[in-house]
């Protein structure tokens, strides 16, 4: 509990929802969470970029070997 002696008095602390403290604290957990999962498993764009050029080019090598029927 908080206490303040000012003028003599006892300031008291702010009310607070316990439920929305909750939810916000909850959030936060989550976003952490989610911070080291993008670090450990994201990837770049660079990284993207170059799988995406890689499935193409073997798509393409693989589309001019099918036999036409």
């Amino acid at each position: 509990m908080l206490k303040a002696v000012t003028t003599g008095r006892i300031a008291m602390a702010d009310i607070i929802n316990l439920r929305t403290a909750r939810k916000q604290k909850v959030r936060a957990e989550k976003e952490t969470q989610a911070e080291q999962n993008r670090v450990l498993f994201g990837r770049t764009k660079a990284e993207k970029l170059k799988q995406a050029a890689e499935k193409a080019q073997a798509d393409k090598h693989i589309d001019g070997h099918k036999r036409e029927e």
